[in-house]
């Protein structure tokens, strides 16, 4: 496997931790679900405290998993698929064209 290969494996490391967790599993979901929604919202649709998911949002909003639009006092955080879309597609193409499959 040559070092391009290892450097898309590294950089999918943050995302794929990131998506490993239930909690923000539950998150990406949630916010398939409803398009956009404010951290008091999505803990009414969770176990979790209120600082427990501003947490996991904080990861998801790190790895360019969600993004949040201001709007007055209130925060709304929304999914942002792209990005991680296509690095989880390069991955995938990497392990195709590098590993015999």
């Amino acid at each position: 496997m040559g070092q391009q290969a290892i450097d898309v494996f590294r950089s999918c490391i943050p995302l794929l931790q990131a998506l490993s967790d239930p909690a923000r599993q539950d998150i990406i979901l949630l916010l398939a679900k409803h398009d956009r929604l404010t951290v008091n919202e999505i803990t009414e649709h969770s176990t979790l405290s209120r600082p427990a998911i501003s947490h996991h949002l904080k990861i998801l909003r790190d790895i360019q998993l969600v993004t949040i639009e201001q709007k007055g006092t209130q925060r709304f955080y929304s999914l942002a698929l792209e990005p991680s879309i296509g690095l989880l597609k390069q991955l995938i193409h990497t392990v195709e064209s590098t590993c015999d499959l």
